[in-house]
């Protein structure tokens, strides 16, 4: 394993794993643990980088014109070790570029550059994508965070809830559970109003897609215990998921998602890739701020 960066403020220290450059731990100055406890029994993930794809391609493929490539599910980031660019008291900022390994699954030259910073309660993280070719480049993007539920502070499980930043009446999408693919069909929300109560059985089904989403903002917790406000302004979708009955809630901010069943179309044809043109970079943020109340 990576030798894990760690940087604190005065509430919270982060640590983050080069590989990937994953986000492996937030804990508050008392020492209670805000993200998963990565148990293998259900996953060992805890908040992977998703680049270029989100989800499943078809088969484990996707076409460029006339070819076609073999990408593992949610792409090259997660699996590549990242340069530490810079490593301060509160921030830390790392660096993946284009390899013979990425170029053999993506077939562009790119700069993915992550920062991550602590400010009192606040973890921001800014993922910046840079084009270094001569040619457009598609891509999708998203943050993969696994919370801890229950989070720390005595509430119960059952208690806690997701509360979107605005009313979500809109359908929900699903996961066809053999090919990993989208479902072509949607569903009724499990929203009321703008209230999710996260159960296991919601996730017996896979993860909960919001394909068209309102919110740029929840907040994760209970009354009592422990919150997040999870702020994401700059991706339009979202997906929740767990393994039912593991100890973490992912809260997903996505720009991109799976394949849809039966898609054969081109990779830059596909609902919710962006292209980049030469020389430009786009910048997706989330913001994580934990609080406690009392009850």
């Amino acid at each position: 394993m990576s030798e894990l960066v760690s940087i604190a403020s005065d509430k919270l220290t982060a640590r983050i794993n080069p590989l990937g450059a994953e986000l492996w731990s937030l804990a508050d100055a008392d020492g209670r643990e805000y993200m998963t406890d990565a148990d293998p029994a259900f996953w060992t993930g805890h908040a992977p980088i998703l680049f270029p794809i989100v989800g499943m391609v078809r088969d484990g493929r996707y076409r460029l014109g006339d070819a076609s490539y073999a990408i593992p599910k949610h792409g090259v980031a997660r699996h590549s070790h990242f340069d530490v660019v810079a490593a301060e008291a509160d921030s830390a900022h790392f660096r993946l570029g284009d390899t013979p390994e990425t170029r053999a699954s993506y077939p562009f030259a790119f700069m993915l550059d992550v920062l991550f910073r602590l400010s009192g309660a606040t973890l921001q993280v800014e993922s910046r994508v840079t084009n270094l070719g001569d040619q457009p480049m598609p891509f999708s993007f998203g943050y993969h965070p696994a919370f801890a539920w229950p989070l720390p502070g005595g509430a119960a499980k059952e208690d806690h809830r997701v509360v979107f930043a605005e009313p979500e009446p809109g359908p929900v999408r699903r996961i066809d559970p053999v090919s990993g693919l989208l479902l072509e069909q949607s569903f009724s929300s499990p929203v009321e109003g703008d209230t999710l109560v996260p159960t296991a059985a919601l996730f017996e089904a896979d993860a909960l897609i919001w394909d068209q989403l309102a919110s740029r903002s929840v907040r994760f917790g209970a009354p009592g215990g422990a919150s997040l406000q999870i702020t994401f302004p700059d991706m339009p979708m979202l997906g929740i998921w767990q393994k039912p009955g593991a100890n973490y809630l992912c809260i997903e901010p996505w720009q991109g998602i799976a394949d849809p069943i039966g898609y054969d179309g081109d990779f830059r044809d596909k609902p919710g890739v962006l292209t980049l043109a030469p020389d430009e970079a786009r910048s997706f943020r989330m913001g994580v701020t934990v609080t406690q109340e009392t009850a």
